[in-house]
């Protein structure tokens, strides 16, 4: 694929526009393109009057030279391919694989389409079942610590925006996109710079992989969470489950940044658990529209614009703060998935098209403040979780407006921005939640952000907390072939690994580890 970018169009432009502007860029006629799309779409308004700026994403038609193109100012995009060197060890019984989220749906979809025919165990139910559980439980229902944002098919990146973005740069994020595409992802992703498929997408395209590796052979079992590990001589030999003993040489160990329980339990197996360094914080909320004024100036509500997105960073005191996980017209949701603790995330639907903006809002917690224990961190989490939960009695989150969090007095105004959090929010100060050094940086984040984006700390922006699980504080040590160097068979993958963050670098992962089994062992 060719790719032009930097065509500065006037604000009444279409993409029909910008595509002839591309052709003409290129020398090419339109019937000397097979395909197109936009790949990027921002706003110049350093002048009077803004200006629409496009990238557009050009396939020829066969028989053309993308290098031909390469001086009239294109950019070559070749898609990489995966390749596998079939290992040469005979495989004695099917891989299994643990956890269902993007590093575990992917490390089982390749495992397949290469006749491995892999056992998924997934501790929370299927997709139907835990749509149904986590709308039970935002309606005022019973947390079930297996069913939630955290825990069932398709794992924590199920009930998110859908983001696809990543900073990677790995090959095999080429690999996740057709594949995504192949299974119903909306064709836009194919070109976009900043593609996401939002919640309700999603939901359909994780159904279908599932059904792809079951077709091929592989089993998932929900409602199966692994409670242990059985070695001989050092090396795995087969797993225990809620469901009973399965052998076992060969195990993807996906299982998700909130899987705590089994943390302690490979703790207990005698594996070593490294702590990483992970951020707390708390989702703060704009008007969409304040947002899109901000980035996009007096081009704000044009219709060829997409909703606004922003990512902002600083560094109070050593400490950084920054924003995660942006949903563009969406809404905060209960993430919680252990009894008694309170924790927020965001989500979006595809169209994005809610009346606000969420964003974390987080502060960096590093390993020494823990004596580099991970299960120190962890319970640090945990016990942030239950303070809020102290503080509200209930699943409600604790809340405060940002003026008042920023001048460290209790209150809660609700103006312009309506929260969206949905089992309730409950007035509350964050520094009787947070320690004070981590109450500072924050604040001091917030600050800065307010210089960096006009209207970002405009008084009545709320904020609802806390948000915890940003990533694992934990990371399980592998070597060079994806393998555990203390248990032979044992293939830490993914987040809750400590080897991914995000949609797209978890799945990444997954490959990377099922290719490294794959070309170990023969398994046709």
């Amino acid at each position: 694929m060719l790719q032009f970018s930097g065509l500065t169009l006037p604000l009444s432009s279409t993409r029909a526009d910008a595509f002839a502007a591309a052709c003409k860029k290129a020398g090419l006629k339109k019937d000397q393109v097979a395909d197109w799309g936009i790949t990027r779409l921002s706003v110049d308004a350093r002048h009077q009057h803004p200006r629409l700026v496009y990238g557009v994403g050009i396939v020829l038609a066969e028989g053309l030279r993308e290098e031909d193109y390469v001086a009239r100012g294109g950019v070559i995009r070749r898609e990489a391919t995966l390749e596998i060197r079939p290992g040469s060890l005979p495989a004695s019984g099917r891989p299994v694989v643990c956890g269902l989220g993007p590093a575990g749906l992917f490390a089982a979809l390749l495992l397949a389409r290469h006749g491995a025919r892999p056992l998924v165990l997934e501790r929370g139910p299927s997709l139907e079942k835990r749509a149904a559980a986590v709308d039970a439980f935002f309606a005022g229902g019973t947390l079930d610590e297996n069913a939630n944002i955290q825990f069932g098919e398709g794992g924590a990146g199920t009930f998110s925006d859908g983001k696809l973005t990543t900073r990677i740069g790995d090959p095999l994020c080429d690999y996740v996109r057709r594949t995504l595409l192949e299974h119903g992802a909306p064709e836009e992703i194919a070109w976009q710079a900043k593609p996401h498929i939002g919640t309700d997408r999603l939901r359909g395209v994780i159904l279908s992989l599932r059904q792809e590796i079951e077709r091929l052979g592989g089993e998932v079992r929900f409602e199966t969470c692994l409670t242990g590990l059985v070695q001989r001589e050092g090396r795995l030999v087969g797993v225990e489950t809620s469901a009973g003993p399965v052998a076992a040489d060969t195990l993807v160990l996906a299982i998700g940044h909130s899987a705590r329980d089994t943390f302690a339990m490979l703790r207990d197996a005698g594996l070593t658990l490294q702590a990483k360094p992970f951020s707390v914080g708390f989702r703060a909320e704009h008007l969409q529209s304040e947002i899109d004024r901000a980035l996009y100036h007096e081009a704000a509500g044009h219709p060829a614009l997409p909703p606004g997105e922003y990512q902002l960073a600083s560094h109070p005191g050593g400490r950084g703060v920054y924003t995660f996980c942006m949903c563009p017209g969406g809404r905060v949701v209960a993430a919680a998935s252990e009894r008694g603790g309170v924790c927020t995330n965001g989500m979006s639907y595809h169209a994005r098209d809610g009346a606000n903006a969420n964003a974390a809002v987080v502060a960096e917690v590093k390993p020494e403040e823990f004596g580099k224990d991970p299960m120190q961190a962890v319970a640090f989490q945990r016990r942030l979780e239950r303070a809020a939960f102290d503080l509200t009695g209930s699943y409600a989150a604790p809340a405060q407006d940002l003026e008042s969090f920023l001048a460290g007095r209790a209150g809660l105004r609700i103006g312009r921005v309506q929260p969206t959090y949905p089992c309730g929010i409950v007035p509350a100060e964050f520094s009787a939640i947070f320690p004070e050094k981590i109450t500072r940086a924050l604040q001091e984040g917030l600050r800065a952000f307010g210089r960096k984006l006009p209207g970002y700390c405009a008084p009545d922006t709320l904020l609802t907390g806390p948000e915890t699980r940003t990533s694992s504080p934990v990371r399980i040590p592998r070597g060079a072939d994806c393998q555990s160097g203390e248990l032979a068979g044992l293939y830490p993958c993914g987040e809750g690994a400590g080897y991914a963050g995000g949609i797209v670098s978890a799945a990444v992962d997954g490959l990377r580890v099922a290719r490294s089994i794959l070309e170990s062992r023969r398994y046709r």
